[in-house]
């Protein structure tokens, strides 16, 4: 993991080096006395923080316009913000940023903000992890889900991306085959998808996360684990993960993905 440190005050610097460094003794830390110095790195070096841990006041370059250029050269770095001020927390979650750390800093502050960017991996139990941002994804027990028929994916998809309403199969249709008309061939394919999606899910004990009424499908939100739906939650890290991409390779999503770029534009 690299970490990099940026606090203009030298004494400052040290300390917050130090912190880090108990919290993370695997993290590579590269210190900078200021944000310029760090942006310097980031486009000279090619360097691509995970975590950056920035003073707010400092010259040249503050912290908060720091955050600007980073989301610009190095939009998946992290960024938490380190002072003794807290009027800032409101700047703060208007650039998303990932943490906010009042001084004197504390190691286990640190070790908080650092496990809640990057939490601990362990074994999912009892939900699967579904990723929408950039290529639409399926993971259980962090292994990509394998379905029987590739539309089986896209149908989950749709039913992720309407948020737990329930669908026809009308609706479904239209999604997936909007150029085709002859309806009863298209529900015979949904009937088809349904039982490969069903019968996937029940070999890991999952076949409730979907539910089935009266020829209507819907997801149920809360047992399953979503990038999406984090940031519908207000999840600040999913907020950041969000780089205007959107289960890129199903045309009928780019509704959603616009819908996300305007929500983004009016933070």
């Amino acid at each position: 993991m690299l970490i990099f440190a940026i606090d203009d005050e030298p004494k400052s610097l040290e300390l917050l080096h130090d912190a880090i460094a108990q919290a993370a003794p695997e993290a590579d830390i590269r210190d900078f006395p200021l944000g310029t110095a760090a942006i310097d790195a980031i486009m000279g070096q090619r360097l691509r923080p995970d975590i950056v841990f920035t003073d707010i006041q400092m010259p040249e370059l503050d912290g908060l316009a720091l955050a600007v250029r980073l989301k610009q050269f190095s939009p998946r770095s992290k960024i938490v913000f380190v002072t003794g001020y807290s009027e800032y927390s409101m700047d703060a979650f208007r650039l998303h940023a990932s943490g906010y750390v009042l001084k004197p800093l504390e190691e286990e502050r640190i070790r908080e903000e650092i496990e809640n960017i990057y939490p601990p991996i362990t074994p999912a139990k009892d939900r699967l992890y579904i990723q929408c941002f950039g290529q639409f994804e399926v993971f259980w027990q962090q292994k990509p889900l394998m379905f029987g028929r590739k539309q089986t994916k896209e149908l989950l998809a749709y039913l992720v991306d309407r948020e737990g309403a329930a669908c026809t199969a009308e609706e479904i249709a239209d999604a997936l085959w909007e150029d085709e008309a002859d309806m009863t061939a298209m529900k015979h394919r949904i009937r088809e998808l349904i039982r490969d999606m069903r019968k996937t899910l029940a070999g890991i004990g999952m076949e409730d996360i979907i539910l089935r009424r009266s020829g209507q499908l819907a997801i149920q939100r809360d047992r399953v684990d979503c990038d999406y739906y984090r940031m519908l939650d207000g999840d600040m890290q999913a907020a950041n993960d969000f780089q205007g991409e959107y289960m890129k390779q199903y045309s009928w999503a780019e509704i959603t993905t616009g819908r996300l770029l305007f929500r983004g534009k009016q933070k």
